[in-house]
């Protein structure tokens, strides 16, 4: 069980936007996540006219490690860790650590 899903609401904790929050977009394999809107890159792209693609400079996000973000909790207003709990039927959930309360 991943301890970030998608659209989990996350902040930064380190790089050059650190501080900033957003939700998780997309996961990249099992370390990388896409944050909307945070680590923006430019990308020079040519065109394509068999795709009908324009040529020019492109503004993207760029994937970030998943040790770079954390969990927002919007109890404390603070990045928190997750911790995951088993329940009597053996199933899983996640927690926040700080304070033990569900994620979901």
């Amino acid at each position: 069980m991943n301890k970030l899903k998608l659209d989990d609401e996350v902040i930064i904790v380190a790089g050059k936007d650190k501080g900033k929050r957003g939700t998780i977009s997309r996961l990249v394999g099992n370390d990388r996540v896409i944050v909307g809107g945070v680590n923006l890159v430019k990308r020079h792209t040519k065109p394509n006219p068999n795709l009908g693609q324009p040529g020019g400079i492109i503004e993207r996000e760029a994937s970030l490690h998943i040790s770079n973000v954390a969990i927002f909790n919007t109890e404390t207003n603070k990045a928190d860790r997750v911790g995951i709990q088993f329940l009597e039927d053996g199933a899983k959930k996640r927690v926040f650590k700080s304070n033990g309360q569900d994620v979901d």
